[in-house]
């Protein structure tokens, strides 16, 4: 089918958790119809989406179905195999992202290099494969480091800090002697990331950058706009366009990004899909992350990005969400509930949008 994709054309979804819901139901109000392929039946995303397709990401039957009644597939994380997606891209549907996006950000040492090669300038890191790389690595870069496996780990799983060579062994051990990446401390002042879009012609869509804190590795806030010097914005503006256009990107990609202040921005990590830091575009844009998605990948125009207001995210992690009734009580709070039932501690349930002001 050509671009544009006209209302009623079917946008199909690898994935089913909270962030293939909220892509479901934008898609549903610009008036495209859902189908959602999850391992896990009843997923959030299928309750809300027209069907689900209940099966493992790499079935070949489910991904055949999958890519014949959708007019474009995308996906809501990027663990899913990239080889699934060359599938369906190899049997002629239309993904956006493409594979390229994915498997760049499925392995940090190819992540990272990539990053800059495009300019978008990283800490500086080593490759580990063995206790040998990860001690000449430390030597290198100095210590404390931080190490991590090179494919999957989120939420500050599958890595571990190192203070002290002598901790080599038992950094390595406790990541399962895993391939990793080994990264350089670095001197920031705060953690901020952008949310951006690339259009089917290449435009591109940046939205105002969010300030983020972390608790035990995962997102606990975000503030945004976050309060930012012209050069700093400009600087974030330069990395995401690289970023973009070095991947030949179709969709919202999330940038983690450390401030070093004085515009001074080193990438921390890349997103290609829509991004928990971005939660904060729904009750603070005319047009959220997740429309702005639908709207790339069905090669609609790209949405205004301005913020209307100023916004802070704060995620619900297990039985937090029980205070739902409380929150959804607050006159200038805005809940947003995931659809999962089981409360386990430290898994996303939902996140709550507070309205601080005019932005």
């Amino acid at each position: 089918m050509a671009l544009p994709l006209p209302p009623g054309s079917t946008i199909g979804i690898l994935g089913g958790g909270q962030l293939g819901r909220m892509l479901s139901q934008a898609a549903s109000k610009l008036g495209f119809d859902v189908v959602i392929l999850d391992p896990e039946e009843n997923s959030p995303a299928g309750r809300v989406s027209r069907g689900q397709i209940v099966a493992a990401y790499d079935d070949p039957t489910a991904l055949t179905v999958l890519g014949r009644v959708s007019d474009v597939v995308t996906f809501e994380f990027e663990n899913v195999p990239a080889a699934s997606v060359e599938t369906l891209a190899g049997a002629g549907a239309l993904v956006a992202p493409g594979p390229t996006a994915l498997s760049t950000a499925q392995d940090r040492v190819v992540e990272k290099t990539f990053l800059n090669a495009v300019g978008a300038t990283t800490v500086d890191f080593a490759q580990v494969d063995t206790v040998e790389d990860l001690v000449a690595g430390l030597e290198r870069l100095g210590v404390p480091a931080l190490l991590k496996t090179r494919r999957e780990g989120y939420d500050g799983k599958g890595q571990v800090w190192i203070r002290n060579v002598s901790e080599a062994a038992d950094a390595f051990a406790a990541i399962g002697e895993r391939p990793a990446i080994l990264e350089a401390k670095a001197a920031f002042k705060r953690e901020l990331s952008v949310i951006a879009a690339r259009g089917h012609d290449g435009s591109v869509a940046v939205y105002p950058l969010g300030e983020n804190h972390h608790a035990d590795g995962v997102l606990s806030t975000t503030l945004a706009p976050a309060r930012v010097d012209a050069k700093t914005a400009a600087r974030a503006i330069e990395i995401a366009e690289a970023i973009l256009d070095g991947l030949d990107y179709i969709g919202v990609i999330g940038v983690e990004l450390f401030d070093l202040g004085k515009g001074v921005l080193l990438v921390n990590e890349i997103a290609p899909r829509v991004h928990n830091t971005g939660h904060w575009t729904q009750d603070g844009c005319v047009c959220d992350q997740f429309e702005q998605h639908i709207r790339a990948i069905a090669g609609w125009p790209l949405g205004p990005t301005a913020a209307h207001a100023r916004i802070e995210m704060t995620n619900l992690l297990g039985d937090a969400v029980d205070q739902w009734a409380e929150l959804a009580a607050e006159p200038d709070a805005r809940l947003h509930l995931y659809g999962k039932t089981d409360a386990r501690p430290g898994r996303k349930m939902a996140h709550v949008n507070r309205v601080l002001g005019k932005a």
